[in-house]
């Protein structure tokens, strides 16, 4: 019941105020997570939201708002605001009660009351996309347009779950390799068998969210097993790619002419096939025309795998509307879309089937323990001169590539000499000087293929010690023994970038030891605000950072 000794204030705004320094911050911080989008996290008070997507979200994981309003109720100092109350009620209640489903060949949207059909029906955009009208809560769909009505619908306020099953492709006998010692974690069983929901209606389309390096790629790899049925991968990169196919000849009786990659090396098209995004989306200069979307159709798909979900481009969102009848499993490590297109992922894809937190893997050793340090760096007397006189986007990057954060990150090598050290950065000339200082090798876009491979497994077998490297390995590139990360910029306020960068050095260390994060930040600049927001979704996970303010750099 609400007590003045809570840590929690539950404002009328849809804002929820946590006390950082109380004793049941960690519990609390739990769980709010579930329902509730961290938006502000200063040392004393952290700020959530309550939105639409995110109640929607854990109705769909099977919350209701009962369970909700009694948290809040346990945690708050004061009582709910009623409106919140009744908003939480009506904005949860909603999830279910608009439905797809086939009947008699034909795809049929359901209300679950006339007022609601009749409050939906008012709307133009709406109105245009349906056929006739059956009864006072049935209209008639076009199956042409089972994505567009969902889109549209979400986007007036209306979630609709999609119940009208899909059409089965190709069928592919394949299996699991467990005979060779492989089996899956419990967590990555439970998270396949939520999309899989029994093979019913309601399974078969959603999202898994997992920490990076918890084994999103054996979910995908299991589900795809499960439904035994030919099965496009996308991903974020070429080197994903190879990572993507090597695990899945490893991990089951698919024979290597089984699995093609779809790359600007090669395009084959096989029973499973991996793409990245990148390629799907490619068009030739001045053209509007996507060649390679057509790959959606070279065979008779019955999964389509959106791996890093989050990165998701808008020419594949369309697609994807088109071919809601195909089985979709996204996988990635956060929701956050920095675009705000979080509601098109929970339409188009589907709502958030399965998630674990991250610290609770790390308590259970599936993830590596890592501790966060943020070190702001002086500017000197000349740059914060010139940082005056620019305009604020340039002062952004003034400040990112601070030349002082060089012997920082020299002092940080050698701090952690022996040890497996990532140099992450955002801006290639900032990343080609470090490298120089430090005499490292360098990773950028520019990189061919074939030498980014050749520098990842020489980092992977010991030869190298220490890798810089730019954006590019922010996703799914599988570096398991690197334990300490040094971030030197960033693209502004990313906080799924912040997140994956993390997740590089995640991967559980056969010696146990904890691994470090080092975010290198200008003080007193721009780059303060931008971190402060990066950080913000492993705050909301639970990690905290230590600060280190230099007033002199390290001789």
């Amino acid at each position: 019941m609400p007590h003045i000794r809570n840590p929690l204030i539950v404002q009328a705004d849809r804002t929820l105020l946590l006390e950082v320094r109380h004793p049941m911050y960690s519990e609390v911080r739990d769980a709010l997570t579930p329902f509730a989008e961290l938006v502000k996290s200063p040392d004393y008070i952290h700020t959530y939201r309550l939105t639409s997507l995110s109640l929607w979200n854990a109705a769909a994981l099977g919350l209701r708002a009962e369970t909700v309003l009694s948290v809040l109720n346990k945690y708050a100092k004061f009582p709910v605001p009623p409106s919140i109350r009744e908003e939480i009620t009506r904005t949860m209640g909603r999830f279910g009660q608009l439905q797809l489903f086939v009947r008699g060949g034909e795809l049929v949207l359901a209300a679950a009351e006339p007022r609601i059909m009749e409050e939906i029906m008012s709307y133009v955009s709406i109105a245009t996309l349906v056929g006739r009208q059956v009864n006072e809560c049935e209209v008639i769909v076009p199956i042409a347009q089972r994505g567009m009505i969902k889109q549209t619908l979400l986007k007036l306020g209306f979630p609709v779950q999609d119940m009208a099953g899909y059409t089965d492709g190709e069928r592919v006998t394949m299996a699991l390799c467990e005979k060779r010692g492989f089996q899956l974690r419990d967590y990555q069983r439970a998270a396949v068998d939520a999309f899989y929901a029994g093979g019913s209606a309601s399974g078969g389309n959603g999202v898994v969210v997992l920490p990076c390096g918890a084994g999103k790629t054996l979910v995908g790899i299991d589900t795809m097993v499960r439904f035994g049925m030919a099965t496009l991968v996308l991903t974020s990169s070429t080197t994903s790619v190879r990572q993507w196919k090597n695990e899945i000849l490893a991990r089951t009786t698919l024979a290597e002419e089984q699995v093609g990659t779809y790359t600007s090396q090669e395009k084959q098209v096989r029973p499973v096939t991996i793409s990245t995004y990148q390629m799907i989306t490619h068009r030739e200069p001045g053209s509007d025309d996507f060649p390679h979307l057509s790959l959606f159709h070279k065979r008779d798909w019955g999964l389509i795998i959106y791996d890093e979900v989050h990165l998701l481009p808008a020419p594949v969102f369309r697609m994807t509307a088109d071919i809601q009848a195909k089985r979709r499993l996204g996988l990635t490590a956060t929701l956050v879309r920095e675009d705000g297109r979080a509601d098109d992922v929970f339409s188009l894809i589907g709502p958030k089937k399965y998630e674990l937190p991250w610290r609770q893997l790390e308590e259970r050793g599936f993830i590596a323990s890592a501790v966060c340090m943020e070190i702001r760096v002086p500017l000197s007397a000349s740059l914060r001169a010139k940082y005056t006189d620019s305009g604020e986007r340039q002062k952004f990057r003034i400040a990112a590539e601070n030349p002082s954060k060089v012997p920082v990150v020299k002092e940080v090598l050698k701090q952690h000499q022996g040890e497996q050290i990532l140099v992450i950065g955002h801006y290639v000339s900032q990343l080609e000087m470090v490298a120089r200082e430090i005499q490292a090798p360098l990773i950028t876009g520019k990189t061919p293929q074939e030498e980014r491979e050749k520098l990842y497994r020489r980092f992977r077998c010991g030869d190298i010690p220490t890798l810089v490297v730019s954006r590019v390995a922010n996703f799914a590139v599988d570096l398991p023994d690197a334990s300490v990360a040094v971030q030197i910029s960033g693209t502004f306020g990313s906080r799924q970038e912040e997140a994956q960068r993390l997740g590089r050095i995640l991967r559980p260390k056969k010696d146990g030891r904890i691994v470090h994060f080092y975010s290198l930040v200008s003080a007193n600049s721009k780059e303060e605000y931008y971190a402060h927001r990066r950080q913000m979704f492993l705050i909301e996970q639970g990690y905290q950072y230590n600060l280190r303010i230099l007033e002199s750099l390290p001789s």
